[in-house]
């Protein structure tokens, strides 16, 4: 299933090189705003260790691991909403991701100039969020005057309540509260979906600090951040861009002794890979044999039949039954046959909530 988590900031943060890093790409990252104008997207696998160990047991022609994008989008400025910079611009490739990253410039570098003139993590945050709630409730202002109207001729149930959940959210919005700290019911979260609001997506604070702070304790911004963030129940992930665009240019050993001289147990862009992928109620079945172990993305909740249809639309559609064992039960046991002959494979039907870590075999007929 595609997902994407876009890559956010003010001008100068860090953003493009962070985006080099996970791309391993080498787009436009140079000391000036708007590097970067149209969005960069770029695949990033999901470590597994898991999937090293399927792979250990039956040597498959292909090895295929978990994946999503990541979305590098142009800096923004203050006034964005009103289309200050390349703020429209901006906006509109924001709302197409399913959550955000905002990078936080928490590093002093004089040679680096800062779109604000100094470095003031919390102004940063603050701007960025009040752009992304003004954008809100411009969408929710135009949104009213039609369907308040509407409803208040029509007296329709839906109109009427799809008027009482915009007036909530927009109450929300002035009080400088983003949507996704207030709780709607199920049947108001389908009414907010379709407009795609920027405050309604999950989000991720990337504090971005000097390679000499490797190691050590957090310095005054990351600890302001992290102060930020707690208020929303955020996560913030630290980590220092340039370093892991040095450490995406080195094999595995060289990569593994940098970060030991660094005093880093693992690299930043794993535990913001790993972080995003929690944030977005991801998780992972596998499918195994001699010709390919792959892993595959679900939501969460979702149940054996949709997951099938993440194979292939045909797998959904005539969903006999799954296969099932567990990760857990297969390293244990050591092969599929002893698995079923100690009682733990299992035939699943359509309603089976997938678990992560299952490894399935599908059967349908179309």
């Amino acid at each position: 299933m595609s997902l994407t988590a876009g890559i956010v900031g003010l001008p100068n943060v860090g953003k493009s090189t962070l985006f080099n890093a996970i791309t391993n790409q080498h787009i436009l990252a140079e000391n000036y705003p708007f590097a970067t104008i149209d969005p960069n997207v770029g695949v990033v696998t999901v470590k597994d260790e898991r999937q090293d160990q399927l792979v250990a047991m039956y040597h498959p022609k292909r090895n295929i691991p978990t994946a999503y994008e990541f979305t590098d989008i142009a800096g923004l400025v203050k006034g964005a909403s009103k289309g200050e910079g390349l703020g429209n611009k901006f906006l509109s490739h924001i709302r197409e991701v399913d959550a955000i990253v905002e990078v936080v410039r928490c590093f002093e570098n004089g040679k680096i100039i800062h779109v604000e003139g100094d470095i003031d993590p919390i102004r940063d945050m603050e701007t960025i969020n009040l752009e992304l709630i003004i954008a809100d409730l411009d969408v929710i202002t135009t949104r009213l005057e039609k369907v308040g109207k509407k409803a208040r001729t029509s007296k329709n149930k839906e109109d009427l309540l799809e008027l009482e959940t915009l007036e909530k959210a927009k109450k929300a919005l002035e009080e400088d509260i983003p949507l996704r700290r207030v709780d709607f019911s199920d049947e108001e979260k389908l009414i907010l979906k379709p407009f795609s609001f920027l405050t309604m997506k999950p989000i991720i604070y990337l504090a971005n600090i000097a390679e000499e702070e490797l190691g050590q304790e957090r310095n005054q911004h990351v600890k302001k951040v992290e102060e930020y963030a707690n208020k929303e129940e955020a996560k913030v992930v630290c980590l220092c861009a340039k370093v892991e665009e040095e450490l995406s240019e080195l094999n595995d050993d060289e990569k593994q002794e940098m970060l030991e001289a660094l005093g880093e147990e693992t690299s930043g862009l794993d535990r913001l890979i790993k972080a995003t992928y929690d944030l977005l109620g991801l998780a992972t079945y596998f499918t195994v044999g001699p010709d390919e172990v792959r892993a595959w993305t679900f939501k969460k909740g979702m149940n054996a039949k949709k997951c099938a249809g993440i194979i292939h639309t045909d797998f959904e559609k005539g969903f006999i039954r799954a296969e099932v064992m567990s990760y857990e039960d297969l390293i244990q046991y050591g092969s599929e046959l002893k698995v079923k002959e100690a009682g733990r494979a299992r035939l699943e039907g359509k309603d089976y909530l997938m678990q992560d870590g299952d490894i399935c075999h599908f059967r349908f007929n179309v």
